[in-house]
C-alpha cells in the first residue's frame, strides 16, 4: 500500500481570481478548462467570472501563507484566457483570494461505496473542490448502491475504498 501517513501533509495552495469582462461569453457560459490548466466560469448573472489554474508539479506550493501571488494571473492565467477568448484581453481584475485545496492524499480522487468490512458504512468523500461538481452523480450512485446493493446508472466501483487496500490509485491528469 502507498504510505500516505509517513510525512506531514498540507493542503495545496490555490489562487482564485475574480474579473469582469463586459463583452465576455456571459452568465450561461460553462466551466471552461484550457489544456494549460487555466479555467474560468461565470459568477452570478452579470459580467463577472472566476478563474484559476492547476500549477505544474514543480510549482505546486504547500505553504503556510495565504498571500495571493498576482504574477500567476498576469503571467499564466490572463494570457491563456485572452488567447482563447479575445474579449478577455480587456478584462478587469476585481478581486483575488488564496486558500488550501484539501484532497485525498492517495490519488486525489473520491472514495465512494461500502467499506470492505463494515457493510453498513458507506464512503462519499475525498473529492475536495470537484466534489460539488460531482455531487449529483455521487448521491445518485450511492443511493442506488444502498437500495440495490449495486450501482445501476453509473458504475463507480473503481472509486471504492478497495482500490486503496489494493494500492491501485486512479490519477486524473487535469484536476482544477
Amino acid at each position: 500500500m502507498i504510505d500516505i501517513y509517513s510525512k506531514e501533509k498540507k493542503g495545496l495552495k490555490r489562487y482564485i481570481f475574480v474579473f469582469e469582462s463586459l463583452n465576455g461569453p456571459g452568465p450561461l457560459a460553462p466551466l471552461f478548462v484550457d489544456i494549460t490548466g487555466v479555467y474560468f466560469r461565470p459568477e452570478g448573472l452579470g459580467n463577472t467570472y472566476i478563474c484559476g489554474c492547476s500549477p505544474s508539479e514543480e510549482n505546486d506550493k504547500s505553504e503556510d501563507n495565504l498571500e495571493v501571488d498576482y504574477s500567476v494571473f498576469e503571467e499564466q492565467i490572463w494570457p491563456a484566457l485572452a488567447k482563447r477568448i479575445p474579449s478577455f484581453e480587456t478584462l478587469k481584475l476585481k478581486n483575488a483570494w488564496c486558500g488550501f485545496y484539501d484532497y485525498n492524499y492517495f490519488d486525489q480522487n473520491l472514495i465512494i461505496g461500502p467499506h470492505p468490512q463494515q457493510k453498513n458504512f458507506f464512503f462519499a468523500n475525498g473529492s475536495s473542490g470537484h466534489g460539488l461538481q460531482h455531487a449529483p452523480a455521487i448521491g445518485r450512485a450511492l443511493s442506488e448502491f444502498i437500495v440495490d446493493f449495486k450501482y445501476k446508472s453509473i458504475d463507480l466501483t473503481r472509486f471504492g475504498f478497495q482500490r486503496i487496500v489494493n494500492n491501485a490509485p486512479i490519477f486524473e491528469p487535469m484536476i482544477v
